[in-house]
């Protein structure tokens, strides 16, 4: 079994020399920065603003933001590897940064005339604000279309009504991304996106979720109350929001696969180290064949999601339709980190239940990967459609 410092090595085919130069800083980042703090984060539901920071410092959050807008100017696959490695460490870190980067910062960078990029997108990218995406609602998760928040123009404004549920960075975003009904009778194709700030008046946070895992990520429900937004924030056309939703979706679920990766992989890094260290019957685990099998069949799959998922970011960073390549990344990656989280816990036996080891909450963490950014029956179904069509 490769050492996790060295893991890269096996996707040289894929990995320029500034790439494993940026794997190594994320990595670097993630033990230094975020590893110490990883179970107070958790214990207390903390977000981590000074990381948040620190992340913007090295250009994290602005990525795959061209240098024009403040942003790092990289590819896909360069943004997959930071989160891979960020991901390794606190699976939560990587999905605030997914939700800010991947969802709210795409949606800007795909859909937003040049006026409204050059308003939201540095600052965004910066990390003077932080993002939010929000399209679910309380009675509307994979059926979006069954939306009840309205957006109804009146003069050169939209008055915005509603309530959005299960929103990462919520509590803490200045700039939301909103899917609204602009025409409520057309269903999925009366959808529209608006750009929000959060001083626009009437937007407010509401409950804050108690969640199993991924507890340092800050995820509430918004409240939308009469909120005037200028008719020029609006993305695209009226009844576009539903199509631009799916758009940023597919890139999204990429960004999810490699969340997916890294959780798994630190989940592996675990698992062998325990079973080099423990000794039961005269012997280390790592002696025992059943440890050995249990581990052969994580680094195997593992490595087989990797490539799916740095595939699917080699063809969005390429322009290509990745509607089929991002679902099956997305379904791959987080069932395989769903696999792994189970077996390392298996490995490490009692101390896999127990918070003194990082198992436990990989194990608590997993289980949102195979629901957020839709399920994994809606992968499948994207897949199918694919297929079928």
């Amino acid at each position: 079994m490769a050492n996790p410092a060295t893991v890269e090595t096996g996707m040289d085919f894929l990995m320029t020399e500034e790439m494993n130069l940026l794997r190594q800083s994320a990595r670097d980042f993630a033990e230094t920065e975020i590893k110490p703090h990883v179970m107070k984060y958790d214990e207390a539901q903390e977000f981590p603003m000074e990381v948040v920071r620190k992340m913007a410092e090295l250009g994290f959050l602005g990525a795959t933001v061209p240098t024009d807008l403040g942003g790092a100017g990289l590819s896909a696959l360069e943004f997959v590897v930071i989160m891979e490695e960020i991901s390794r460490i606190d699976p939560s870190v990587g999905l605030t940064l997914a939700a800010h980067s991947g969802l709210c910062l795409q949606h800007l960078l795909l859909f937003a005339d040049p006026a409204r990029q050059k308003k939201y997108i540095p600052d965004l990218a910066s990390g003077k604000k932080i993002g939010s995406w929000c399209l679910t609602e309380p009675f509307s998760g994979s059926d979006a279309g069954g939306m009840k928040t309205t957006a109804t123009l009146q003069g050169d404004w939209y008055i915005l009504n509603g309530s959005k549920s299960f929103i990462t960075n919520g509590s803490y975003a200045s700039t939301f991304v909103v899917m609204a009904k602009t025409d409520p009778t057309k269903g999925k194709k009366g959808i529209s996106a608006l750009i929000v700030d959060k001083d626009f008046g009437g937007v407010s946070v509401g409950k804050k979720e108690n969640k199993l895992g991924m507890r340092a990520s800050d995820t509430v429900q918004i409240n939308l109350e009469n909120v005037k937004v200028p008719k020029e924030n609006l993305l695209g056309h009226e009844g576009d929001g539903f199509k631009q939703a799916l758009a940023v979706l597919d890139g999204g679920r990429v960004g999810i696969a490699a969340l997916s990766v890294g959780l798994a992989q630190g989940a592996l890094d675990a698992a062998v180290k325990y079973s080099k260290e423990r000794q039961q019957f005269g012997k280390t685990l790592s002696e025992f064949q059943a440890i050995q099998f249990s581990l052969a069949d994580m680094a195997t799959e593992i490595q087989a999601a990797r490539l799916l998922t740095y595939k699917a970011a080699a063809s969005k960073a390429k322009g290509d339709d990745i509607n089929l390549i991002a679902a099956q990344a997305k379904y791959f990656a987080s069932e395989v980190a769903q696999r792994a989280a189970t077996a390392s816990v298996q490995v490490l036996g009692g101390y896999g239940f127990i918070k003194d080891y990082p198992v436990e909450k990989f194990y608590r963490d997993v289980k949102l990967l195979t629901i957020g950014e839709g399920t994994s029956e809606v992968q499948k179904m994207v897949i199918a459609k694919n297929l079928l069509q």
